[in-house]
């Protein structure tokens, strides 16, 4: 079975080489940038679509015009990816799955990618890579890379410089082992398992709340744009940036445990976005408990929910297993034992006890219950979620390429 895999280093560049790095996305962002004005001005005269090819050929001439001669500094190839991926926008888009692509910032997500193999050479010994107009780049050689390389991206987070090298390489197919396990998830409880073992929230936002709070504070009193603002910005990104960091470490730790230990997971089909958009409403329409709906959204957002269903559904693909998501309706309002359906079942966040037999249990167990009997059914029926994917999930036979 081929595996694509991507594995992220910390860069530790010279000066020469971290004002390259710098110039290079900058290159890209004015690409992108350049090229959706004129996609824009294309649309408002009536004119089609111009896909990525077409887009390569205004690349060419502004790496030869004498307005943008710069342009050359940086290599093409990281250049044309970034085309790629205003043209990757634009299929979204059309295809209604997100909205019209937007002018990227400076500071908003500077990177750049080498898609050529050929060009990169990986030193796996001294932990040193090799990349066009860089030379040669020493990062933190924390983890051996397995595999043949494809690709290497090189990204910029709170004032660190970071490269992304995505491997290919042959594995053998996994045998899964271990037993069925639902999950439901909550703010409270992060995940209860269906044989009654629960996981801790980490809550890494609201550790770091005060402390993050304080800095803004601090940053808002700065001239914007002068050196202490500077300063103070950076001091807030690297604030977020451990949240992050030790957020994505709960969640791969959490999530490697449970796929290693478990041939079938079965999760709730949750909508994150619509269970944590603001009930403010408008001024004709003001909403209700604002202030305590903001805050459960806070909650909800600090947990992710989303990344760990990510992470646990290509996992378990990889060790064979099976992974499937169920409708989230009346998971935690169903009584295992009776299958009887009230929300007078749940009269607390935490207490299910039922009307018609008394069953009394965890209300996040017995959601993680009702999880597990639905996601069996749907493996054994062979039914597909709204997406249109099949419910069923076979052994990752698939090419996956995933940054873990």
């Amino acid at each position: 079975m081929e595996r694509l895999q991507a594995f992220k280093f910390e860069f530790m560049p010279t000066g020469e080489q971290a004002r390259k790095m710098r110039q290079f996305a900058g290159a890209g962002r004015f690409v992108f940038n350049k090229a959706l004005a004129e996609q824009q001005k294309n649309r408002e005269a009536g004119g089609k679509f111009v896909g990525h090819a077409g887009m390569c050929k205004w690349l060419t001439d502004w790496r030869n015009s004498a307005d943008t001669p710069w342009l050359k500094d940086a290599p093409v190839h990281t250049q044309q990816q970034a085309l790629k991926d205003l043209d990757r926008a634009f299929v979204n888009f059309f295809g209604k799955r997100t909205g019209f692509p937007r002018f990227k910032r400076k500071g908003m997500s500077d990177s750049f990618r080498y898609p050529d193999a050929k060009q990169i050479r990986l030193d796996r010994e001294s932990g040193r890579i090799f990349l066009p107009k860089l030379g040669y780049v020493r990062y933190r050689n924390s983890r051996t890379v397995p595999g043949e390389l494809r690709s290497a991206t090189v990204s910029l987070r709170a004032g660190k410089w970071f490269v992304s090298i995505l491997t290919k390489r042959e594995v053998e197919q996994a045998v899964p082992h271990g037993p069925a396990v639902g999950i439901d998830v909550g703010v409270t409880r992060f995940a209860t398992l269906s044989d009654g073992s629960f996981i801790a929230p980490l809550a890494s936002f609201k550790r770091h709340e005060q402390r993050l709070a304080k800095y803004q504070r601090r940053m808002s009193r700065k001239v914007k744009g002068s050196s202490n603002w500077k300063k103070a910005k950076a001091r807030v990104q690297r604030i977020h940036a451990r949240i992050a960091n030790a957020r994505n470490d709960f969640l791969h730790k959490a999530s490697n445990t449970i796929s290693k230990n478990h041939a079938m997971i079965a999760v709730e089909d949750l909508q994150v976005r619509n269970m944590a958009r603001s009930s403010k409403g408008s001024v004709e329409a003001p909403g209700r408990n604002v202030r305590a709906k903001s805050g459960l959204n806070k909650s909800i957002l600090d947990q992710g929910w989303f990344e760990f269903r990510r992470q646990l559904e290509y996992k378990t693909a990889w060790r064979g297993g099976f992974f499937v998501a169920v409708p989230a309706a009346n998971t935690s309002r169903t009584c295992p034992c009776c299958a009887h359906i009230s929300t007078d079942n749940r009269r607390t966040q935490s207490l299910f006890a039922c009307v018609r037999c008394g069953h009394e249990a965890n209300a996040d167990h017995v959601g993680a219950i009702n999880v597990l009997e639905r996601g069996q059914r749907l493996l054994a029926c062979g039914e597909r979620v709204r997406s249109g994917r099949s419910k069923k999930q076979e052994p990752a036979e698939v090419t996956q390429a995933i940054a873990a």
